[in-house]
């Protein structure tokens, strides 16, 4: 109570935050009822029956749940692992820069994407990759023949990784930088005295300095180990891409809203759910054990 008084302050600041993340994050987790119901709107929760786990039964036993799933994991992997490789290299690359100004340039046209909506984006790489296109444009003028990017499942998934990565590589690249930032200086003196090379300084001192930011990083990023890209594959698939790119995401949203059923949109919501805080817990544990990083 003393710190409760001495702080309050500080705790009325956060009043507001706290109060939006209970109406939004935890008062919305009321309706997971509906995973165990068969759940009918003008029933309510109160008044819909309930069902146990035939709602999970039935998802799991459809013919399209394995291939989503398996679709769901393959691109939210490639995502982590690249959200996660590509930007460290383009900070580490831009450690060595001398010009100051060059840098700074490389920062913002590599940051700017991070700011533009999928709606926008999206739009942007169906007209670059469409048959009439400035890539097809290219292979025409190389003698090749055009390919239906958006149209061939071999196609779409690299393209939704692809253009994820580039899109929000910038946000973690500036964060690893700050981490670079932060690295005390002498510490590159000495090892120059001792005959350390720029690799060597890299390997030795700005990697294991930046330890503490990668495993957070890489934590947080598992906790999305479900979460492919909602609003990105939603704006850029068709039908035809069903089979590559349909994720569980776009799944539950079209069990949901176009087949209207609401209970089996919820099961596989709530699976999702479930498998995100497991794997956020096991690997913040590992980190704990392993490298005594703790968030809190």
């Amino acid at each position: 109570m003393k710190t409760l008084k001495k702080n309050y302050v500080l705790h009325l600041m956060l009043l507001p935050g706290v109060i939006v993340t209970l109406i939004y994050a935890y008062g919305p987790m009321a309706g997971l009822v509906m995973a165990f119901q068969q759940f009918e709107p003008l029933s309510g929760f109160f008044h819909s029956k309930f069902v146990g786990l035939d709602n999970f039964r039935y998802v799991f036993n459809l013919p399209d749940f394995k291939q989503v799933l398996w679709n769901t994991i393959i691109i939210a992997v490639f995502k982590m692992v690249l959200f996660l490789l590509v930007p460290l290299i383009l900070a580490l690359l831009l450690n060595e820069v001398t010009k100051r100004w060059f840098s700074r340039l490389i920062q913002s046209a590599v940051f700017l994407p991070f700011f533009l909506s999928w709606t926008v984006l999206g739009g942007v790489i169906i007209e670059l990759f469409s048959l009439n296109g400035p890539v097809n444009g290219l292979l025409s003028s190389l003698h090749l023949k055009p390919i239906m990017f958006m149209l061939d499942n071999n196609w779409f998934r690299g393209i939704v990784i692809g253009s994820d990565v580039w899109k929000g590589m910038g946000y973690n690249m500036i964060v690893m930088l700050a981490a670079i930032t932060g690295i005390n200086a002498t510490l590159y003196e000495a090892a120059e005295v001792d005959g350390a090379g720029r690799w060597k300084q890299m390997l030795h001192i700005t990697l294991p300095g930046m330890a503490p930011i990668l495993i957070l990083l890489g934590v947080l990023s598992l906790g999305g180990i479900l979460n492919a890209g909602f609003e990105q594959i939603l704006i850029m698939y068709n039908p035809t891409v069903y089979e590559g790119g349909d994720i569980i995401d776009t799944f539950v949203y079209r069990l949901g809203m176009f087949s209207q059923q609401f209970g089996p949109a919820a099961a596989v919501g709530l699976f999702k759910s479930v498998i995100s805080l497991v794997m956020v817990s096991v690997t913040y544990y590992a980190a704990y054990k392993y490298n005594n990083y703790r968030i809190f």
